[in-house]
């Protein structure tokens, strides 16, 4: 475990290094950019060490794995997101841990999820997942919304019982015009921010960045970025 401590560590000393860096770069105050480090595949003990080392942000993006890892943990100061794709059959658990959804992507999602908050008495942040490799009405490659589908589904959280609209999400895309460009990809995501927020202030949450890509969105102005395998190491392969 002492190894295990160590190695984390390392690995979060690292990261940080990375985020401080590109914050320096963008002329931004490091204070702006929160890191969740996402444990999926990962024991919850390897959580329990990453809040003994300061990590107040987790993630997970599959329920059945993230409920029974925040219930064994649910005595820790960590604050619990979930990036993943959700269906709406999971939605009752999801809300009962979960302090921020980032993938929500049609209304339908919208309305389950208001009535698991209130019947668990809880309120969620909401981010809207934005697929940018996606066409007007359509959904994208890895989950989200087209990019003109924000407005309403930002509206219909704002009118949701027990949900508040915190922000956007995207992953950067792997196939449309965007495909290997993500600094390009964190620009327009904070293009279509801009546009939210002059309709919803407090939906300034800008959730973009991963273990390879980080900087960029630093780099573009990305609030919370996303981290895996740079601080817990290459996943498991699952199956």
């Amino acid at each position: 475990m002492t190894d295990r401590r160590t190695e984390l560590a390392d690995n979060l000393a690292r990261v940080e290094e990375r985020i401080s860096m590109a914050c320096a770069k963008a002329g931004r105050p490091r204070e702006d950019v929160t890191l969740i480090v996402v444990t999926k595949t990962y024991p919850a003990s390897d959580v329990r060490l990453l809040a003994e080392l300061g990590v107040r942000h987790v993630a997970e993006n599959r329920d059945q794995e993230a409920a029974p890892k925040a219930a064994e943990c649910a005595d820790l100061p960590l604050t619990w997101h979930f990036v993943g794709q959700l269906q709406t059959n999971k939605v009752r658990s999801v809300a009962s841990y979960a302090g921020f959804v980032h993938s929500v992507d049609r209304t339908r999602l919208v309305s389950a999820l208001s009535a698991a908050a209130v019947k668990a008495g809880r309120t969620l942040d909401c981010l809207i997942q934005v697929a940018l490799d996606a066409e007007s009405g359509e959904r994208g490659e890895r989950g989200g919304v087209a990019p003109d589908g924000v407005t309403e589904l930002a509206d219909a959280l704002a009118g949701a019982e027990a949900l508040r609209p915190a922000g956007l999400m995207t992953v950067a895309p792997l196939v449309g015009p965007y495909a290997g460009r993500p600094r390009a990809a964190f620009d327009r995501l904070m293009e279509i921010s801009t546009g939210l927020r002059a309709a919803h202030p407090a939906a300034n949450m800008v959730s973009a960045g991963m273990s390879a890509d980080l900087d960029d969105a630093v780099a573009a102005g990305a609030t919370h970025v996303r981290v895996g395998s740079a601080v817990l190491g290459v996943r498991p392969r699952l199956g």
